[in-house]
């Protein structure tokens, strides 16, 4: 790996191309580097996982009326829509907005934490669709993924955006560019001009993850998707973008980030050296925010050792700076606290994750959200009882580059009426690829089978999980196999009428 010093330039100094960082991300994304075979493992995983939070999401609101926006863009030879009949074919910037949503709909795919957020499965559905109305092959379609994890992780290493309100899919737009970019074995200058439209074009504030939390929390990963496809689209045809992105006088940088004295320091492999970041990232157990993940694992034991729960007087968290000011109550959003709230809310309120899973011992992604389970007054006890706190030495866990000590957790203490305190801690979920119980492929499949149980025939999961498995060897053309069928009267519609 290479670290690379990312910094603003007066206008006045002329940058090289080859010293900026859109040139260095669109170098990796089309070198020859030699795919890793554990990282071929990994893509295959992570598509069983999009595809099972996908067809669990595909009754959902806003995954409806995302498919009703593709279904009126149709195209003779263009890409397949999760649920639809895979003979029926659609604009692949639709189609990536469409499958890209019910996706992220649940918030229970993958994700990547460093100085930044992610969720590098986000790049799969626009590359997909790309890849099947281009008639590439497996192995093109795996060497776009591979650059597009490799892309996002380390630019969530290097750039924090939330500290500037930044929302992370401009982490996003630059990396389906440059996976784009790699699958369709473009020249360094196209995917470099693609990169840097893609990131201009994507940013926007995490108002869409703070207070009320609408349904565009899931829409955003898709829509830059969407407009990272027709980044690519627009520089293939001989356009440019602006330049210098990164570095630029009025750059994302100067403007948005850390200014015009600002260094950053991104890391990206040498050219054509193997691409293996997607081996750092993690996928979740349970269908909430990745930094609840070992909360949950920790209510559930928590679980086993108090009878009764009557007993508690209150419930401190002790945890990163992350996870108390985003999803506690060093966020400040009254919302986190509402039984009223939307689920998109309540699955970023560490304070209702933790009173539920105390509770119930378990998790599940519908029924630990309804309203009637919000309401319960002796979650609502529990609930209003919780604080969390920032720890330094959690937040330096959280920040941790070695792979293998990074956490994710905390440590709680309950303190009972009686005066007596429970603690526990943990540094990771148990599902965390250094957690006690890593997911394989099949708990990838386990999870796969048991969202999708009661919506797919049993031939049709049988089939998928068969090709998938089988992706390296897939041809040209043959991707279409990658969708998933729903019977039609299965599909819930949204008749309500649009612009298109």
């Amino acid at each position: 790996m290479i670290i690379h010093n990312v910094k603003v330039y007066p206008s006045k100094t002329h940058l090289s191309k080859k010293n900026q960082l859109a040139w260095k991300i669109a170098e990796i994304a089309s070198d020859n580097a030699k795919l890793n075979k554990d990282a071929i493992e990994m893509v295959i995983n992570r598509i069983i996982d999009n595809a099972s939070v996908a067809i669990a999401s595909i009754n959902r609101r806003p995954v409806i009326s995302s498919r009703e926006m593709a279904l009126k863009h149709s195209r003779k030879k263009g890409a397949t829509l999760f649920g639809v009949n895979s003979k029926l074919k659609f604009d692949c910037e639709w189609a990536a907005w469409s499958n890209g949503t019910a996706v992220r709909e649940l918030d229970f795919h993958d994700t990547f934490l460093a100085a930044d957020y992610s969720h590098p499965g986000d790049n799969i559905p626009p590359l997909i669709s790309v890849a099947q109305q281009n008639k590439k092959s497996g192995l093109d379609l795996l060497r776009g993924i591979i650059t597009a994890y490799e892309v996002q992780v380390n630019l969530v290493k290097g750039i924090c955006l939330h500290k500037h309100k930044i929302d992370h899919i401009a982490h996003l737009g630059p990396s389906v560019a440059a996976g784009i970019g790699s699958m369709l074995r473009l020249n360094t200058e196209t995917t470099y001009q693609a990169v840097q439209q893609a990131l201009h074009t994507t940013i926007s504030t995490r108002q869409s993850r703070k207070g009320e939390i609408s349904s565009w929390k899931a829409y955003a990963p898709a829509h830059a998707g969407k407009l990272a496809i027709e980044a690519v689209d627009r520089v293939m045809r001989g356009e440019g973008a602006p330049s210098p992105i990164y570095e630029g006088e009025d750059s994302v940088i100067a403007r948005i980030l850390d200014g015009k004295k600002a260094l950053y320091k991104v890391p990206l492999p040498k050219k054509n050296e193997s691409k293996k970041a997607i081996l750092e990232t993690y996928t979740k157990e349970y269908s909430a925010e990745y930094q609840s993940q070992a909360l949950i694992d920790l209510a559930k034991k928590f679980k086993k050792r108090l009878e009764n729960l009557n007993q508690i007087k209150k419930i401190d968290i002790y945890t990163s700076h992350h996870t108390h000011y985003v999803i506690g109550t060093g966020a400040n959003d009254p919302q986190k606290m509402d039984p009223n709230a939307s689920r998109e809310t309540l699955d970023h309120s560490i304070m209702y994750i933790f009173a539920v899973a105390l509770e119930d011992g378990t998790w599940h992604h519908i029924k630990s959200y309804t309203k009637a389970r919000a309401k319960r007054k002796s979650t609502i006890k529990i609930w209003k009882s919780i604080q969390t706190h920032e720890d330094k030495k959690w937040t330096r866990k959280y920040h941790n580059p070695n792979p293998k000590k990074k956490a994710f957790g905390a440590k709680v203490v309950i303190t009972l009426k009686n005066g007596k305190k429970i603690s526990e801690q943990q540094d990771r979920a148990d599902a965390h690829p250094h957690g006690t119980r890593p997911f394989k492929r099949k708990n990838y499949i386990n999870k796969f089978l048991t969202l999708t149980d009661n919506i797919l025939s049993k031939k049709e999961s049988n089939r998928f999980l068969k090709i998938v498995q089988n992706l390296k060897k897939l041809k040209s053309g043959q991707l279409d196999k990658l969708n998933i069928e729903v019977k039609k009267s299965k599909l819930k519609r949204n008749l309500k009428k649009g612009i298109f």
